[in-house]
């Protein structure tokens, strides 16, 4: 017993030894985070990174910047643009890129540890924010340098000093004191409301899966699609043996090749209402209406008559006025061909479902798909073999900024990325020089918010000799090992979109982090992005990724024409959807504060405002409804998802230019290098647009045409 007993004190002596060894060597390290990052572009180290960094490192960040402002107030000496504008932008440079890094897990692989680590750091975030930007004595050394510097400063000096003392005063400055603490108080709450909507939007969309007992019920799809639903029912717990999964718009791709008209209608109610409280769990109405409500306020104690009028001034756009008489616009001349559209698409069903057939909405991509195959005689499952995902990025989206811009990509396997999916690609100039990296996450899984965006580890900036680091994020499906995973010819074109917004990022020549890249308006930030689509149907770049997974032979020119044909094939559709999620973020925002509808209203409330635009149509639904339209009350697109659309308008009519010099001549893509994508918010963004195109202003009537319509 005894000799146990000895043996059982050294086990505990030994644990106890390796237990403070262990604790030791934590004391002892370095927290990544908080280093610059010896990789290549200073790019995150994520072999290196934990997930019990980032709170530790997001505290330290912001402690950082907290002295460097104490440091610009405490400043004896008169306030100069260098020793308080210059200082004032170099203050958050850590917490800047600890953040980037953060928020982007937050997105694209939010696990339980990023989602708690979240909760705790929002609320830091937000009052920091406050404290900054109602800090007097820092505010008022920034009004000094703008009153006696701004008219001597030249170029982006003077940008930057008037996008910072304009942002001090858009968010407050210049508020009395029981007003500015108010402001406090709103920030704080939205903060707190974003933070919940980012929790509870997810698990609604998770939760709202629609799980299938038999193949059988799958009929219409093709193999890889079912092949699909059967992983995605095994990622999602295998409660059956398929899975149709919801992502973020209303409409769901695969309703277009369903045959099971029931199962059809269970999708369809399962997406629109995923968070309506239909599952009295899922029910984020009491979040809009108090983050409207709290908007409204904003605006009032700034002056405004709503938080449009308050967002808007900022953009291209200036008012809401000027923003409904553009809709309007395209409103009268959609309606008819919407009503010509349904009435083709219904009679069509009638054909084989019979005379007292009435089209639901969840069955219009299924009969639209069943006409364009018998009028054009081409469907997805005809088409997607010739859209590998890894064909059109490397042959389609690299190829086509290369014979544009110059560009070239080596992918770079060194260099760790937060999940197996993302890859890296260094991006080297005309010039042999390295420009940029870029990495890509395109496939879905669960931890992942739904849509597609892009954002970057760092903003490209001659300041701070940071050259971009971009990455883009999409969802689409991801096949069974050693198969190729195939795209809609939709997600193609979301490719090329997205890697259009990180050209905006690679392509930047700044001198200043706040002014670079995307860093512009709403209503122009979608214009690169929007226009980069275009690249996707140029016949040569067509040619180029469009190859066959297995044959690697390209689309016979046959089907390349009818596939070319149906691309505006009942296009009303989406441009009435998105037209209809635009009234709707406007409607909301339009409001004063004391007009915001209750919870309970909410739903009527976007009937209502649906129907007073003409839009109100059981068949073409909002892109998002209110209860999950993500953009306007998660994301920073309030009062701004009409930009979308204006911003199609100013890309039309780019793609209109470049097709007239030569769509991928080098010339033309330097000169919207140099007069577009390098210059950030440097400049007056509408000049920018019209020194390159030689347009006055934006003729609208292009959009219609582009769409075929």
């Amino acid at each position: 017993m005894k000799k146990i007993a000895k043996t059982f004190m050294m086990i505990g002596m030994t644990t106890a030894m390796m237990s403070s060894f262990s604790a030791c060597q934590q004391a002892q390290r370095v927290n990544p985070l908080l280093e610059e990052s010896a990789l290549p572009f200073g790019a995150p180290d994520f072999s290196q990174i934990e997930y019990a960094d980032y709170l530790p490192a997001m505290e330290a960040a912001m402690a950082q910047q907290r002295e460097n402002i104490q440091k610009i107030v405490d400043n004896p000496d008169s306030a100069t643009f260098e020793n308080t504008i210059l200082p004032f932008e170099d203050s958050g440079r850590m917490l800047d890129r600890v953040a980037r890094v953060f928020f982007a897990l937050v997105d694209a692989d939010k696990t339980p540890e990023i989602a708690e680590t979240e909760k705790k750091v929002q609320p830091m975030m937000t009052a920091l924010e406050n404290e900054i930007m109602f800090n007097k004595p820092l505010f008022e050394r920034i009004r000094q340098v703008y009153d006696n510097e701004h008219d001597q400063l030249k170029g982006e000096d003077q940008k930057l000093l008037e996008e910072i003392y304009k942002d001090f005063v858009r968010k407050g400055a210049l508020l009395p004191d029981d007003k500015m603490e108010r402001m406090k108080q709103i920030n704080l709450r939205i903060s707190d409301l974003q933070q919940q909507w980012g929790d509870l939007l997810p698990d609604a969309t998770n939760n709202a899966v629609v799980w299938v007992d038999s193949k059988d019920q799958l009929a219409g799809l093709s193999e890889a699609d079912i092949a699909q639903c059967e992983k995605d029912a095994q990622n999602r717990g295998g409660k059956a043996p398929y899975a149709i999964v919801i992502i973020n718009t209303t409409q769901q791709p695969l309703l277009a090749s369903l045959d099971n008209r029931e199962l059809r209608k269970k999708v369809y109610e399962a997406s629109i209402h995923r968070a309506d409280g239909t599952n009295e769990k899922f029910n984020t109405f009491a979040i809009v209406c108090e983050i409207a409500k709290l908007r409204a306020e904003q605006a009032e104690l700034m002056g405004y008559p709503n938080y449009a009028s308050y967002s808007l001034e900022k953009t291209m756009a200036k008012t809401p006025e000027n923003v409904y008489s553009f809709l309007k616009s395209l409103i009268s001349q959609y309606s008819p061909k919407a009503d010509a559209e349904m009435k083709a698409i219904e009679d069509f069903a009638r054909q084989t479902e019979g005379a007292d057939f009435t089209l639901e909405p969840y069955d219009r991509f299924y009969y639209s798909a069943k006409m364009k195959k018998q009028l054009l005689d081409v469907s997805d499952d005809e088409v997607k073999p010739y859209f590998n995902v890894d064909s059109v990025l490397i042959n389609g989206v690299f190829y086509a900024a290369n014979r544009v811009y110059g560009l070239t990509f080596k992918e770079r396997d060194d260099i760790p990325t937060y999940h197996p999916d993302m890859h890296a690609y260094e991006v080297i100039d005309k010039d042999g020089k390295t420009k940029a990296l870029f990495y890509c996450d395109y496939f879905r899984r669960p931890t992942k918010r739904g849509g597609a965006w892009m954002d970057g580890f760092a903003k490209q900036s001659r300041q701070w000799n940071q050259l971009p680091v971009i990455f883009n994020v999409c969802n689409n499906a991801k096949a069974p090992e050693g198969k190729p995973s195939l795209l809609t010819w939709d997600e193609v074109t979301t490719m090329f979109h997205e890697f259009g917004h990180a050209l905006h990022g690679i392509l930047s020549d700044c001198q200043y982090n706040r002014l670079s890249g995307t860093s512009v308006a709403r209503d122009f930030v979608e214009m690169p992005s929007q226009f980069n689509e275009s690249f996707a149907s140029i016949p040569e770049v067509f040619d180029h990724f469009a190859r066959h997974c297995e044959t690697g032979e390209p689309m016979p020119a046959d089907l390349k024409e009818r596939m070319l044909k149906s691309i505006t094939f009942q296009t009303a559709y989406a441009l009435g959807e998105n037209l209809a999620a635009t009234c709707l973020d406007l409607a909301w925002h339009m409001l004063p504060s004391t007009a915001i509808p209750t919870p309970e209203q909410a739903s009527g409330f976007e009937t209502e405002a649906l129907k007073q635009m003409g839009l109100l149509n059981r068949q073409i639904p909002p892109r998002y409804s209110t209860s999950y339209f993500n953009h306007v009350w998660g994301g920073g697109y309030a009062a701004g998802y009409y930009s979308y659309l204006w911003t199609e308008v100013l890309a039309v009519n780019i793609a209109d230019v470049f097709a007239q010099r030569g769509a991928l001549k080098p010339e033309t893509g330097q000169d919207m290098r140099d007069k577009i994508l390098s210059r950030g918010n440097t400049g007056d963004l509408m000049q920018m647009f019209s020194d390159f195109t030689g347009m006055e202003k934006p003729d609208a009537s292009g959009l219609l045409r582009a769409r075929g319509l």
